[in-house]
């Protein structure tokens, strides 16, 4: 392997997100949708998307693993899981971000594609079709919107900040994530509810929005822009506070530790 293993695999992800990003545009005013189950929706456009992200990572990388949204391919390999020494790398991709906005014609949706690597995610690459912005990070590097550096907000008070949630697809109205949702939205300054999780982690990290908290979403949902949001300098937690794990994204993610502490006091209180 050569001494920066990463540098390619970036090039190919980008690449591999805009050949997605063209199946979804082709579809855009005529895809066909079905239910996975109920309220969760799918389209021969993530299903194309996919199929065009998997053939170029695939083709470029054939000894890398791969874990996507559609198609069955959500396990990754159980090295890869645990972080062994010789697992392959691992891409984690969701070829449409956002479909209930895309079926709608709403704006907010995005192709996401992170890598997972010697036991940690090591790139992160999103782009939004509709605006033609591109995040992009590499650990250690940075994140990039379009070439250009980004970064986080400085709000440090919840009192101050402007914050994202995710619910379930089938949110029922006395969960944990309602009462959260109700519980912060007597704290922070406004809560918005976006649609695309790849997205809110990317606005966190240009400094948009200041804070992204979800209990619901997978993966492939979030790995790229978990690195991102990373770094461009946010405090990356469970919500809880504790060490995250991509395989398990239950996150609180923010402008910094401070407002991070913060809005976990508030998701972990008792009512």
């Amino acid at each position: 392997m050569s001494s920066d293993p990463y540098g390619a695999r970036l090039e190919t992800a980008i690449a591999a997100a805009r050949r997605g990003a063209d199946e979804l545009i082709q579809r855009r005013t005529s895809h066909t949708v079905s239910e996975k189950a109920p309220k969760d929706l799918v389209t021969d456009a993530d299903l194309a998307s996919q199929q065009a992200i998997r053939q170029t990572l695939t083709e470029a990388f054939p000894g890398d693993a791969f874990v996507g949204e559609e198609n069955g391919e959500n396990d990754p390999p159980e090295s890869v899981r645990r972080g062994d020494a010789d697992a392959p790398p691992c891409w984690i991709v969701d070829p449409l971000d956002g479909t209930v906005n895309y079926v709608h014609g709403l704006p907010g949706y995005a192709v996401s594609i992170g890598l997972f690597a010697e036991g940690q995610l090591q790139l992160g690459v999103i782009l939004d079709p509709g605006s033609g912005e591109l995040f992009t990070a590499r650990r250690g590097q940075g994140a990039h919107l379009n070439g250009q550096s980004i970064k986080t907000s400085d709000c440090g008070e919840l009192s101050e900040a402007l914050l994202v949630c995710s619910f379930a697809t089938r949110v029922a109205k006395d969960s944990q994530e309602v009462k959260s949702f109700v519980n912060m939205l007597g704290r922070c300054r406004a809560i918005r509810r976006l649609g695309s999780c790849a997205l809110n982690l990317c606005y966190v990290a240009a400094g948009r929005l200041d804070g992204y908290w979800a209990s619901c979403v997978k993966s492939w949902d979030a790995a790229a822009g978990l690195i991102i949001a990373e770094e461009a300098g946010a405090d990356v937690t469970r919500i809880d506070g504790t060490e995250l794990s991509v395989w398990d994204p239950q996150f609180n993610v923010a402008a910094g530790a401070g407002l991070r502490q913060q809005m976990s006091d508030v998701l972990v209180a008792e009512d």
